[in-house]
Parts: C-alpha cells; structure tokens; sequence
C-alpha cells in the first residue's frame, strides 16, 4: 500500500475503489444539502468540508442544495446565511439548487408508485398509525386503507394536492413491509398535507413531500455519485436505497447513475449545543441576542467573535473523517484559532482593569512616541509608534503592596519593565479613605540595558481611548449540557459567559474597521464587533493566550474504587514534573527523548512565564533541565507569550552551549 493510500479516509477508501472498478472520474458530484430552518453551526462545518474538500480533491463539481420540504420553519433569511457562511469559509458550489424545484418531478413520481401497488393514501390519525407502527421488538400492523384500489388512492392523493381536504385527513404512505426490523421501513409517510406558504413556491402546493422521499430523490436527479451524510441517517440507508431503485426504474434512461449513501461521524463538541431546535431557544427566550451572539456555536457567531475561515477549516482537518461518534474538546478549536491569530494579528496595549501609575521624577509636560513591534511573527507588519507620558494605566492585577520573590510584577520596592518603554520602580502608593489604591507613585530610569525579570503592558492616560470590551466565556458550564435526560439543558447555563468592561487603549486603534483582529497584549485576542462605531468602539474578547478552563475540569472518577479509602497525596504542579523530565532528559535514547518532549509540550500548557523564568538560571552542568526548560519556553511563546530580555538571553546562552540537544532546540528561536 503506498504513503498516498494510507493518508486517504475512509470516504476517500470507497470513492477510489468505486473509480477502479469502473466509476468514470468527470461522473464524480457531490453536495451539501441544509435544511434552511436555522443557521449553520461548528457541527456542520465538518460536512461542509468533507464535501466541498472532496471536490477540491478530485476536481468535482459539489452543489449546494437547500432540502426545502417543511415551509412552517423554513425562511429566505436562513438560506442567505448559509450561503454567505459557506462563501466566508471559502468554499464554492456549483450549482445553488433546492428539493422544491423537484416537487413536480416527485409528485409525478409517486403518482407511478401509486399505479405500481407500491403506495396508498391512509386516512387515519397519526397516533393511531403511530400505535399500528409497532416497536423495534414487535412487528406493526397493517393499516386498514393498505389495499385501496389504484382507482381509489389516485383519486384521493389528486385530491390532496387540489387542496379539497382539510390537513391531517390524509397522508400518501408507501407500502414497503410493516413487519421489517427496520422501523423507517413500515410504510413511511411519503406526503403530508401542509397549508403553509413556501418561501420559494408561495401557495402553489398545500401537500408537501417528507424528507426521507425528497432527499434521495433530489441526489438522484442531480447525479450526486456518492449522498454523504452523518450516522444518525445510516439506518435511513435501507429506506433510501428502496426509494432510489423503485425511482431508477421509471427514469434510468434519464439519469443512468443512482447515488449511493455512505455516512460519517457526525461533529459533537464539549460545552455545546448542535441542535438547531435548542439553539433557536437560546435566540427566542432571549439568552443570547441572536443566530449571530458571539457565545453561540453558529458559524455567524464565531465569525463575529473572531474566528477566522483558516482557523475552522484547520480544525476540521485535525478532527479528521471517522465512522464513530465522539466528542471533540472545545480547547482543540480554541488552539486553532489562537495558532492562527498568534500568526496574523498585531500586537496591540490596552488595559482592561486599570490603576493608575505617576511616574514622578518624568516631566509634567513631557511626552515621546516610542517604537513598537507590530508582530513578532510577521516580519512584515512593521512598527507603530506609541506614546508615553508621566501618568499611565496598568492592570490592577499587575500590582501588589507586598508580594513573594517568585511574583514578577509590580510590588512596592520592585522594579518592572514597560513594554516598549523604560524600567520602573514602584516607591510608594496613594489611598483613598476606605483603603483603597488611587495611584501607584514610581520612578523611572532610562537604562533599559539592566536585567528585570517581569515586563508589563500599559497605556498613556491622557492619549488612551476608551472601548466596550465584551469578554465570552463558554455558554455552559457543563461539558455536556443535553446529555442529562432529567435535566433541561438551560439549568447549565453559565451565568457569566458575558462580562462587559470599559477598556483604555493605546491610540492606533483610533480608526480600526469592523472585523480587525489584534492581541492585546499579554491579555487575549480580540477582534472589533459590528456594533462598533467611530463614537463608540466595541471590540469582543475571542479567546484568550491560554486555555483557562483546563484546571478547571472535574478529574474523572474511578467508580470501583469509590468505596476505599484514598491516601491524601499532593497533586505534583506540573513545572514540577517538567523539572523531574528534565533530570534525566540528555540520558534518555532518541526514542524516549521524543515521548518526553511530547510530555513536556503538553505540561506546558498549564505552566504560567513566572513558574518558569526562575529556571532560566539553571546551573550549566544540567543541560537536561535547560533543554526542558527550553521546550516548555517554546510553547508559552507559541501561545502569545511576548518575548523580553531575560528570555533572549536564555536562549542566546543555549545556542552558544556546548550540549549539542541544547543548542539544537535552541536554534529554531
């Protein structure tokens, strides 16, 4: 088997096997087919890229078809948004068609099944016929209008479509085998009788046809070669195939090739909800203000909050194409964005809890514009200038009276580097008469070339700009919020998965456009709302350096060992555990080096810059902690951490080391 072959999945597998054994490569044709009862969300974006990836893939043509059969919850707003979300993910169909073009194609088809004994008009209430359907264990019962005459159920359907019965008289049933294990299989209803208005047809049709009859149907007469759709629809394949072939025998000469169902896992994802019913609730009641609310998993909603196409079809490919269910962390698509928005967004300084620091020996009237990298990653995104004053803002977090040695922020007696800017020293503080801090009073100095271990962002008062900030955290605190049968999902709602803030920010972003996307340093990333405008910027928090929700897991339990006792033992932090890979790190063979460092890259994940720059002074003889070191240093940069001169210097160190591992991971800094 070739490299090329063991990369293919699964699909891919039954597509160049149908291609060897004579399927010609031009009959290849593909869809995607939504219902346009809501808007698309992150689980349909893996089927939007099976799709239109496979017609990348193999030159196809992919069309994209609205499955249009129940006007009562369907409308021309959502058929837009579906198309301008696709079109944003950057894919393109071919032809832009709907089930309703087919309704005429399908009646007359079913008129044949009628004259063929091979469907009826039932007449009963749809609880008795639901009673008569049986259960998975006990075979149905026939219906007592199953053998009308062709005469009869011609007359009768004629009439459903001349809208002669009030609706819920009659349904046209095909008739197929009420004892077959599979339930979709006892006598389906194939129309129903339905007086709404079509957002494409009006009022020309009050009978409209059920799904399972259209979906087929439409696949078919489009020539789709291979019908794709998730694992819910598998046991719906008997029924497909039985409508396809009765079809295929009427018009085969028209449209020679029937398509074949094949079904993938479907995308599920922690903390969220892919019903479209559920999320339409959410809209409704009010929770959040719309299809497009950044908290919500619509693809609306995560282009409005800042998620980029590149980073959902990156993490589309990493999901990848299985044929069982399971559930996908939501942290795996906050990585992707955070790598892909690590690359493209510029470093920006803006405070978000500000307490004000007089830095007293810098002049009153005083005032520079310094020069600021725009992204470290982008060579070519250049610099900025950025003004300086004797009163700034930092983040109150970044301050404390008396602090630990191992905080590396602002204390009193403490010196910090600002970014892009000069070092300070924090002499005294200003409080009001409840104890509370008003102003910070430091000094500064110009020498910049001495070492300080913390840098910090901040901003200029008197040139800041203020801005809405809206930060998001999950919609639901629980990791699987429908998943409880005795519990309404809404009860897991996150009480503060929406926190508004006034933010002061440095003056380049004066002008931004909607849609901008930035870091702010050390803080997230964001990106600038639709609600934003030149009076009034709204920006909303996308998602933050690290993942914040990680330690916050409940650890899963080992139920057969609840009853004993359990030895209280600390939990080892995981810098800790770095240390401990680190010892024995150089001894290592190359094949465990790789495991460790793999171990090591995840630990990092939950590793804060201050945990770790006190190993930037390891001795020199233990280079195997250096190198771990150095491999945890590599993700927090990786992450957003900002580059300063202590971590420069470590690796300057490294790369002139005589250790030949240490120089190596070194080198690509």
């Amino acid at each position: 088997m070739s490299e090329e072959t063991k990369a293919l999945n699964f699909i891919e597998h039954i597509i160049e096997e149908d291609l060897a054994n004579g399927l010609s490569k031009d009959k290849l044709r593909f869809r995607f087919p939504p219902e346009p009862n809501g808007y698309l969300h992150i689980g349909h974006t893996k089927a939007i890229g099976i799709s239109f990836g496979l017609g990348e893939k193999y030159n196809a043509p992919v069309n994209l078809r609205f499955d249009d059969t129940n006007p009562a919850k369907e409308e021309q707003e959502y058929v837009d948004a579906i198309k301008k979300d696709i079109a944003w993910l950057g894919y393109k169909w071919e032809n832009e068609l709907y089930s309703s073009d087919y309704f005429q194609k399908l009646y007359d088809w079913a008129v044949l099944m009628i004259k063929d004994g091979k469907a009826y008009v039932d007449s009963q209430s749809s609880e008795v016929m639901a009673q008569q359907k049986g259960t998975p264990t006990q075979v149905g019962t026939n219906s007592p209008y199953r053998d009308r005459s062709v005469e009869e159920n011609l007359e009768l359907f004629e009439g459903m479509k001349a809208g002669k019965f009030p609706a819920g008289t009659h349904l046209l049933r095909a008739k197929i085998d009420m004892e077959d294990p599979n339930m979709l299989m006892r006598d389906p209803i194939m129309y129903r009788i339905m007086y709404a208005h079509h957002h494409r047809t009006g009022d020309d049709w009050c009978i409209y046809p059920m799904y399972d009859w259209t979906h087929g149907e439409s696949d078919y007469l489009e020539q789709i070669s291979h019908s794709l759709c998730s694992l819910e629809f598998k046991p719906h394949r008997k029924l497909y195939d039985w409508f396809r072939d009765n079809v295929y025998e009427y018009s085969k000469d028209n449209y020679p090739l029937p398509p074949k169902q094949r079904e993938f896992a479907r995308l599920n994802l922690s903390y969220t909800i892919m019903s479209k019913r559920k999320l339409l609730r959410l809209v409704e009641e009010g929770v959040v203000s719309g299809w497009d609310d950044p908290r919500m998993p619509t693809i609306s909603g995560l282009r409005r909050r800042g998620y980029t196409p590149n980073s959902i079809r990156k993490f589309i490919e990493k999901v990848g194409v299985a044929k069982r269910e399971n559930v996908i962390d939501v942290s795996l698509l906050e990585f992707c964005i955070r790598e892909d928005l690590n690359k493209t967004a510029n470093r920006v300084m803006a405070v978000l809890d500000p307490i004000k620091v007089v830095i007293t020996n810098y002049p009153v009237d005083k005032e520079e514009w310094l020069e600021a990298e725009n992204n470290q990653e982008d060579e070519s995104a250049g610099f900025r200038k950025v003004p300086f004053s004797r009163e700034i803002y930092i983040e109150r977090d970044d301050f404390k009276v008396e602090a630990g040695n191992k905080y590396f922020r602002l204390k009193l007696g403490g010196e910090v580097r600002l970014k892009n800017a000069y070092i300070i020293k924090a002499n005294e503080v200003v409080k009001d008469q409840n104890g509370d801090i008003l102003e910070v009073q430091c000094t500064y100095d110009e020498d910049t070339s001495k070492k300080v271990k913390g840098t910090l962002h901040w901003v200029s008062i008197k040139h800041a700009i203020t801005a809405e900030i809206r930060e998001y955290d999950r919609l639901f605190m629980h990791e699987s919020p429908d998943s409880d049968k005795d519990k309404d999902f809404m009860e897991f709602l996150n009480p503060n998965s929406l926190t508004i803030k006034t933010g002061y920010l440095e003056p380049s972003l004066a002008d931004v456009k909607v849609g901008e996307q930035f870091q702010f340093q050390r803080l997230g990333y964001f990106n600038v709302d639709d609600d934003s405008t030149a009076d009034k910027l709204v920006f909303n928090k996308t998602v933050g350096l690290r993942d914040s929700w990680e330690k916050q897991k409940p650890k899963p339990q080992n139920n057969q060992n609840e009853n004993k006792p359990k030895p209280q033992q600390q939990k080892r932090t995981a810098i800790s555990v770095i240390q401990q890979f680190g010892k024995k790190y150089t001894n290592l063979p190359e094949e465990k080096q790789l495991k460790a460092k793999a171990e090591i890259q995840e630990l990092a994940k939950d590793v804060a810059y201050d945990e770790l720059e006190p190993l930037f002074g390891t001795a020199v003889k233990k280079a195997g902690t250096r190198v771990a070191t150095l491999i945890a240093l590599k993700v927090l940069l990786k992450n957003g951490l900002e580059r300063n001169e202590a971590i420069d210097e470590f690796i300057n160190k490294a790369k002139e080391d005589k250790n030949a591992i240490l120089v190596a991971e070194a080198m690509d800094l």
